[in-house]
C-alpha cells in the first residue's frame, strides 16, 4: 500500500540544525538571525513538537523510508517571519519573507540531493515516477500567505515563481493575522475565546493581498488550501474560485483539518466539508489529538485513535454520500503534540491502513490513504 500524506513539516528539523553556510546569506543580519533562531527552534521542538522525549523529529528521509508513506507534502513555513517580533501585531507582510522562503526551499532540496530513498517531485508526472520507482516523493507546499509579498503585484509574481519551483498548494491563513486572510484560533493551549481576546482580527475575510493570491494560484495551477481560514475568509475563497472556475476544475483542499464535533473554530463545519467535496477536494485528517478527539471522548490507545479517525470518516460519508473527500494530512512535526496515540511518526500510518482495510475494505482504505490525495495532486499543474 502506498500512503500519501498531504501535510508534513519535513523542513522543521532542517531549520533547527546549524544554519546554512554564510555564502548563502544575503547579508550579515540575516546570518546572525538564523544563528539565533536555530537553537531556539531546537529547544521548542524538543519541548512541544517532536514525539516522545523530543529527541528526534518525526519526519525525516529515514523515517519516511521506513514507512509506507511514499509521497509527503513538505510544508515550507518560516515561524520567525510570521511572528516577526520587530513589527507590531497584525503588521502587513514584508517583501523579504519570500527570500527566506526560497532559502528554505533550497535547503529542503539540498537535503535529498544524493539520497537513494527520497526525491523532490515538482509535478504530477515526477510524483508518479518516484512512487512507481519505490522512492519517497517530497512535494513542496507553503503554509502562510504572509510569505508571498507586500503588494498584489509582488504576490502575483511570487506565486508564479513558486509554481515554477513545483509548489503544489498554499495555505493562505495561518496562526496570526498578517493582513492576507483572517484565521481561526489554532493554538491548542489557548481556548478560542482567549485567543480572540489576545489576538483580535478585523471583520474581513480576504484582503486585497489574499484575493490577489487566490487569483494567482488559479492562474498558475497552484491548489488553494483553506485550512486555518476564518469562516468569512473560507466563504470568500470559495466564491472567488466559483467565479474564476465555474466548471469546478480546480479542487480546493483542507490539507490538515478535522470535522467539528466539539465546537472548535479550527474544525470544519458540515457545510464547509460539503463545499470542499463539491469542488472535488479533500479533507486531510490531522493527527492532532486536540482537534480530532474533541467531543469524541478520550484517546488513550491506538484503538481509540482508529475509532476517532473512523468517526470523522463516517461523518464525511454521511455528509457527502461517498468516500472521495477524506485523505491523510498528519501535520507531523507541525507543533501538534500530543498526537493521536500510535500516529506519532509516519510508520504509524501503516497500521492505520490495515485498520481501515479491516473496517471498510481494501478499496475504501486505498481511497483514503492514497487515491483521493493522488487525484487532487493530479490537478496541480506543477513545474515544467
Amino acid at each position: 500500500m502506498v500512503i500519501i500524506d498531504l501535510h508534513t513539516h519535513y523542513p522543521m528539523h532542517l531549520l533547527a540544525r546549524e544554519p546554512m553556510p554564510p555564502s548563502r546569506f544575503r547579508n550579515r543580519k540575516t546570518a546572525l538571525l538564523d544563528w539565533v533562531r536555530g537553537p531556539v527552534l531546537r529547544i521548542a521542538n524538543r519541548l512541544w513538537n517532536y514525539p516522545g522525549a523530543g529527541s528526534a523529529p518525526a519526519v525525516t528521509n529515514d523515517s519516511l523510508a521506513r514507512s509506507s508513506v511514499r509521497a509527503a507534502v513538505s510544508v515550507l513555513y518560516a515561524p520567525f517571519d510570521e511572528v516577526d517580533v520587530g513589527l507590531p501585531y497584525g503588521a502587513p507582510p514584508a517583501s523579504r519573507y519570500m527570500d527566506g522562503l526560497l532559502r528554505q526551499l533550497d535547503l529542503v532540496e539540498a537535503s535529498v540531493t544524493g539520497q537513494t530513498e527520497s526525491v523532490i517531485a515538482r509535478n504530477p508526472a515526477e510524483l508518479d515516477a518516484a512512487v512507481q520507482g519505490g522512492r519517497v516523493a517530497l512535494v513542496h507546499a507553503v503554509e502562510g500567505g504572509f510569505h508571498l509579498g507586500a503588494s498584489p503585484r509582488e504576490v502575483a509574481a511570487n506565486v508564479a515563481s513558486l509554481a515554477r519551483r513545483g509548489v503544489a498548494y498554499i495555505t493562505l491563513a495561518h496562526l496570526f493575522w498578517r493582513q492576507v486572510a483572517t484565521n481561526t484560533p489554532a493554538l491548542p493551549f489557548l481556548p478560542d475565546r482567549v485567543y480572540r481576546w489576545i489576538f483580535p482580527q478585523p471583520d474581513v475575510g480576504l484582503t486585497e493581498l489574499g484575493r490577489a493570491a487566490v487569483a494567482a494560484m488559479v492562474r498558475n495551477g497552484v491548489l488553494v488550501d483553506v485550512t486555518h481560514m476564518s469562516r468569512r475568509a473560507f466563504d470568500e475563497t470559495i466564491a472567488i474560485l466559483d467565479a474564476l472556475d465555474p466548471h469546478e476544475r480546480v479542487p480546493v483542499i483542507a490539507s490538515h483539518a478535522a470535522c467539528d464535533f466539539g465546537g472548535l473554530a479550527y474544525n470544519l463545519a458540515d457545510d464547509q466539508v460539503v463545499a470542499v467535496a463539491r469542488r472535488g477536494g479533500v479533507v486531510g485528517l490531522i493527527a492532532s489529538r486536540h482537534y480530532m478527539a474533541r467531543g469524541l471522548g478520550p484517546a488513550r490507545s491506538f484503538a481509540d485513535s482508529v475509532n476517532i479517525l473512523c468517526r470523522h470518516i463516517d461523518h464525511v460519508y454521511a455528509l457527502t454520500g461517498e468516500h472521495d473527500t477524506v485523505a491523510i494530512g498528519s501535520d507531523l512535526d507541525g507543533f501538534i503534540k500530543p498526537t493521536l496515540p500510535g500516529l506519532e511518526t509516519p510508520a504509524g500510518y501503516d497500521a492505520v491502513e490495515a485498520a481501515l482495510t479491516e473496517r471498510y475494505g481494501a478499496a475504501v482504505a486505498r481511497r483514503i490513504c492514497q487515491d483521493n490525495a493522488w487525484r487532487v495532486l493530479g490537478s496541480w499543474s506543477g513545474s515544467a
